[in-house]
């Protein structure tokens, strides 16, 4: 495959939603050994695209300077050693490092899912960096059992949608979570039956204490870093463990927060990411998603929660509007 293609660039290669703009003079990739060229139809939004456009993250080395990790599309192009479970004009979604803000993608065929014929194109463009990042905090990191009870930070984000889903499907015995406005939170109790939603912006921490009759939860996901830290140390149990995922509220913990519990409570902090993991482990876990979620996709038991699709020319508004922290689910953006 040789030429040019559309994709979203960035002007002065980093900054706010308005240097984003479609560039029709990249160019297009090759495949290399284990790759495919999907033709792009539908990609998502996660909240790592805008610190990516900013400047502020750190890209594994297999990144380009694309955005976008997630998609859907079919298959155009193989490379010499690609996954012989596909074919030309497959429907697929996956995974990708970078480059899902275009009309094709280069991408191993050890991270696409062949897409099943009642999921709609949005909706699998939805599910790969989402459901595969909560698969691995809650079961990988987390060492989630049947019985646990957990809190998922970020609620209505579409990772703790996921994860809170995927937490009741596993048996917890109580599945919590936080946002900061109590609309979200009624949201989540009637829509994803969340045991208990609090509002991040009161003492959730002894919330969390008297839901669980003084116990505290068994695990926490936590995408917030510095303004939770220590209410999840009050939170968690004895024993507890606390997956940190990210730092949307900081790096620097503040003045006066007690690191005791981390002692007296045996309590385990462990962080991790997703996108700089090598392609085997992520192979694992969606070989973990297909084999264990996509049965609940098709029998209606799972569901990918929806904002708002957009067509990609609208791709300035569509980080605006994740930026705004007023969403619930996913933002999606289709490439016309």
């Amino acid at each position: 495959m040789s030429g040019t293609m559309k994709a979203v660039d960035i002007k002065d290669g980093k900054g706010p939603a308005s240097n984003l703009f479609i560039n029709d003079k990249t160019p297009k990739p090759k495949p290399s050994k284990s790759q495919a060229i999907v033709k792009v139809k539908y990609f998502g939004l996660n909240r790592m695209d805008l610190l990516q456009r900013e400047g502020k993250y750190p890209l594994p080395p297999q990144a380009g300077p694309i955005l976008g990790v997630e998609f859907s599309g079919t298959i155009e192009e193989f490379g010499e050693d690609a996954e012989k479970s596909f074919k030309i004009g497959d429907e697929v979604f996956g995974l990708a490092y970078g480059g899902a803000y275009a009309e094709y993608i280069a991408v191993s065929t050890h991270m696409l899912i062949h897409k099943p014929s009642h999921l709609a194109w949005e909706e699998a463009a939805g599910i790969p960096e989402t459901w595969i990042t909560a698969t691995q905090a809650l079961y990988l990191v987390g060492g989630f059992s049947e019985g646990k009870t957990v809190l998922w930070h970020a609620g209505a984000s579409s990772v703790s949608i996921a994860g809170q889903q995927l937490s009741h499907s596993s048996g917890a015995k109580a599945v919590y979570a936080t946002t900061r406005q109590d609309e979200k939170n009624k949201w989540l109790e009637s829509e994803l039956k969340t045991t208990k939603a609090f509002n991040q912006t009161g003492d959730w921490a002894t919330q969390v204490l008297e839901a669980t009759n003084g116990q505290g939860v068994d695990l926490i996901i936590d995408f917030l870093g510095a303004t939770t830290f220590g209410g999840n140390l009050k939170a968690l149990a004895k024993d507890g463990v606390m997956v940190c995922l990210g730092q949307m509220g900081g790096s620097v913990l503040p003045d006066g927060v007690n690191i005791g519990p981390l002692v007296f409570k045996r309590i385990r902090v462990e962080g991790s990411t997703l996108r700089s993991r090598d392609e085997a482990y992520q192979g694992k876990l969606r070989d973990q998603l297909v084999d264990h979620a996509m049965p609940r996709f098709e029998d209606g038991s799972f569901k990918v929660i929806i904002e708002k699709v957009m067509p990609w020319e609208k791709i300035q508004e569509a980080h605006e509007l994740m930026e705004s922290n007023q969403t619930k689910g996913k933002i999606i953006c289709k490439i016309s």
